[in-house]
């Protein structure tokens, strides 16, 4: 439920409110998941860490600003919600989680046609300008605005000069006229080979240098899980990246960067393919059987889905094991 609130009032923008619904959203689809060797005590405090986390994340009420207006949003059905599916019988769990689920994605979708639906309206703001623009540029707007290019105001020139240098004072006798007008093509010949040689040498390594970021352009880039990889991004630039936000204590999103560098380097070495669609588990699936690998793979995920999908906060000690476990993974 959304009321329209007045007065200075301090409100989270939409655009963090739609990020955390987007988590939560992420975060409880994975108690829809499970592990063969995870224990009943393992999946409890699993599920109450991510309820805890999803309560924290979107809070019964708060106040979310958005185009100048500031709304007053009314989560309290998620918390009831929640409160049902833990009183749910384990076999009924599955529906009451998926009908919260829905819910949710529901509210982001809508959130995300409004967003869309202002962008629109800006663009085609834009658009009639543009058209604006294109209209008064016409002849009949601009007779006095130059419409010829450098080179055609150059090229101009040169014919002009060339034209002065043979100046129409008298006729000429039919054997002389012959002569300056062979002398006179010579000329322009010669200054058009000097204009395009020039030009060639102004514009070529911009067409080059073009051509090969069309080339880069249509390899594009990677996706793994929601990540956007650059073609010649690989696996320790992204460690590197990890590295980077724990020394600025973002340690969930180090821990996050650092399970995507882990991904890339399985799948540099073939053992894993990437894919857009492919979920953590999806991957984590796709190593069973290689121990002692899959032992460590899965212990980096559970940390990895805790931390970030979860929302649980992490410490240096989480990411100090996380990036142990990072190691001793890929020396096997």
């Amino acid at each position: 439920m959304l009321q329209i609130c007045a007065g200075a009032i301090l409100a989270t923008p939409l655009s963090e409110y739609q990020k955390r619904l987007a988590q939560s959203v992420s975060a409880l689809e994975t108690l829809a998941q499970s592990d063969e060797g995870e224990s009943e005590a393992l999946r409890a405090a699993r599920f109450n860490e991510t309820l805890a986390a999803v309560r924290s994340a979107i809070p019964e009420t708060e106040t979310v600003e958005w185009g100048g207006t500031v709304f007053h949003v009314d989560n309290s059905w998620l918390h009831r919600g929640l409160e049902e599916f833990e009183k749910t019988a384990p076999a009924e769990q599955a529906n009451s989680l998926r009908h919260i689920t829905e819910r949710l994605q529901a509210v982001t979708q809508r959130l995300d046609e409004i967003e869309r639906a202002r962008i629109a309206a800006a663009a085609n703001k834009a658009e009639a300008r543009q058209k604006l623009g294109e209209i008064l540029q016409r002849q009949e707007y601009a007779r006095n605005r130059p419409n010829e290019s450098a080179l055609a105001r150059l090229w101009r020139k040169l014919v002009k000069w060339i034209q002065n240098l043979f100046p129409k004072a008298k006729p000429l006798a039919p054997g002389s006229a012959n002569f300056l007008t062979q002398l006179a093509q010579l000329l322009v010949i010669l200054l058009a080979l000097g204009v395009i040689a020039y030009a060639v040498k102004l514009f070529a390594p911009r067409l080059f240098k073009g051509s090969r970021a069309k080339k880069d352009h249509k390899r594009g880039p990677r996706i793994v899980l929601g990540e956007k990889l650059e073609p010649d991004q690989s696996a320790m630039d992204l460690l590197a990246e990890a590295e980077a936000l724990a020394h600025r204590g973002e340690l969930r999103a180090a821990i996050r960067k650092a399970y995507i560098a882990l991904l890339v380097e399985l799948g540099e070495r073939k053992i894993i393919s990437l894919a857009q669609h492919k979920t953590n588990r999806d991957y984590l699936s796709a190593v069973r059987g290689r121990e002692p690998l899959y032992g460590h793979v899965r212990q980096l995920t559970d940390s990895f889905e805790r931390h970030w999908y979860g929302l649980a906060s992490a410490s240096k000690a989480d990411w100090d094991a996380f990036r142990a476990g990072y190691g001793q993974a890929l020396t096997i």
